[in-house]
């Protein structure tokens, strides 16, 4: 009497816990892995125009010192991060990325490129990305949101220094 007792037990606690794994809700799909950077830099003729592409979608992003997220960007942070999403590893600060990149004359800028600036000293202290038609994307400064500027006339003209690129 016992072993039956025991073996009726034994077979109810089997259909309850079978029966607990067919009722579990379906788990919702594993979200999509990120676009690989080949992928990315596919959508774009090259792949300083990715670049650009990245730049432009952070456009109202704001400021943040020392930023090179999503959740806010310096000027070169903002270099770093989108460089950083076609997989190119690029150096950190301005007056750096300036010294590493390939120089490209300034009459043969392509989206993607990086400007540079002479803005409170003699050495490079800000870097923009390239958008294309004279006008390229930064972080300009506490207060400011990512945002475009023109490269051809006023502020940043004057103190427009040199360009790099990273992508070829």
């Amino acid at each position: 009497m016992r072993v039956r007792g025991a073996l009726a037990l034994s077979a109810a606690l089997l259909l309850l816990l079978a029966g607990c794994t067919l009722l579990r809700p379906a788990l919702p799909p594993a979200p999509a892995p990120p676009a690989a950077p080949a992928a990315a830099a596919t959508q774009f003729p090259t792949r300083g125009a990715a670049i650009a592409a990245v730049a432009a979608s952070l456009v109202g992003t704001p400021y943040h010192f020392g930023g090179a997220d999503s959740s806010g960007f310096d000027c070169s942070g903002l270099a770093l991060y989108t460089h950083a999403r076609l997989g190119i590893m690029i150096p950190r600060s301005a007056a750096e990325q300036e010294r590493a990149a390939a120089a490209v004359p300034l009459a043969q800028l392509a989206p993607g490129d990086l400007v540079f600036f002479h803005i409170h000293s003699r050495a490079v202290d800000h870097v923009g990305i390239y958008a294309g038609d004279g006008r390229f994307i930064h972080a300009p400064r506490a207060g400011l949101a990512v945002s475009y500027a023109n490269l051809s006339s006023g502020f940043y003209a004057q103190h427009l220094y040199s360009a790099g690129r990273f992508w070829e």
